[in-house]
């Protein structure tokens, strides 16, 4: 299969990426145009003719999105439409990745058919992005507390957000190196999430475009958890030393002002019965992370 990636450099391309070359032998057409710019997409898709397209690429810039907010639309909902319009105009399946944050976080449990209702800006553009695939009869594949490998950077120490994301990275460099480490708690965060490997949300999508499937899919694993539970998880699998663990608040530089969710955990069920992908558990997924940083090679799934 050839797919063309959008955002192969970042962290969730990246793992989308490695498993499409090294577990499938597919082959990645990157994209080095202007995503925003309609003409040279549909002249570059229709130049490289993908077997499918997976759109991941985001303007992942917060302060930047707020103050030109054309500019974020045009990176986000136009993007999308240029991507998931020249994916129709050559018959191939178009997958958008998305994220847990179109909801507002009073609802755990979401499913793949609860309706978003997001309450921050980034979660608002990918909501609108979502209605642009679907109407276009493509795929969305959410994915939420994405952990693994950067594999374009994968000696990168990584940062804690006020989401889940790099969320056991972070947490795993500092004790590693000895160094204590403060999990955030506190109504203003992001305290409960469905968390993902980077390498799982990849070979979901693969699946997604290999069926050639449409609709709303989520990329995550079968346990919710705190950033408190899954601190303890992760020095439990990854033996690390947990008289290093601090709890407390987030400084109040990392929220920039911004409203986050608060629960974001989702269900999964309905897209490992469709799909056929299993439902990884928590420890699962770590094990597959630290295989990861072990080996440098993607953990089988």
């Amino acid at each position: 299969m050839r797919t063309l990636l959008t955002g192969a450099s970042g962290f969730v391309g990246s793992n989308i990426a490695k498993v499409l070359l090294d577990l499938h032998g597919d082959t990645v057409i990157d994209t080095r145009v202007d995503m925003t710019d309609r003409t040279a997409v549909l002249e570059h898709v229709g130049k490289t003719q993908p077997d499918a397209i997976i759109h991941c690429a985001i303007l992942n810039d917060w302060a930047r999105m707020h103050a030109d907010r054309p500019a974020a639309w045009n990176a986000y909902v136009e993007a999308t439409r240029n991507y998931a319009d020249a994916a129709a105009s050559i018959d191939v399946p178009f997958c958008l990745v998305s994220t847990d944050w179109v909801f507002d976080g009073t609802q755990g449990g979401a499913t793949e058919d609860t309706p978003p209702n997001p309450i921050n800006l980034y979660g608002f553009l990918k909501a609108a992005s979502e209605i642009v695939t679907l109407e276009r009869g493509g795929a969305v594949a959410r994915v939420m507390g994405v952990n693994g490998t950067h594999w374009a950077r994968p000696t990168t120490l990584r940062a804690q957000d006020p989401g889940f994301g790099y969320f056991v990275a972070s947490l795993v460099d500092s004790l590693e190196q000895g160094v204590p480490f403060v999990v955030w708690e506190g109504d203003d965060i992001n305290g409960v999430a469905s968390p993902s490997l980077g390498a799982m949300c990849g070979e979901v999508m693969r699946h997604i475009v290999a069926g050639g499937h449409a609709g709303i899919f989520h990329c995550c694993g079968s346990t919710s958890t705190t950033r408190r539970e899954l601190a303890d998880a992760t020095v439990d699998v990854f033996g690390l030393d947990r008289s290093l663990l601090r709890f407390g608040p987030a400084p109040a530089e990392a929220f920039a002002g911004q409203r986050i969710p608060f629960d974001t955990s989702v269900s999964a069920v309905a897209t490992s019965e469709r799909l056929g992908t299993p439902l990884l558990s928590l420890d699962e997924l770590l094990m597959a992370f630290r295989h990861e940083r072990t080996h440098g090679e993607v953990a089988p799934l």
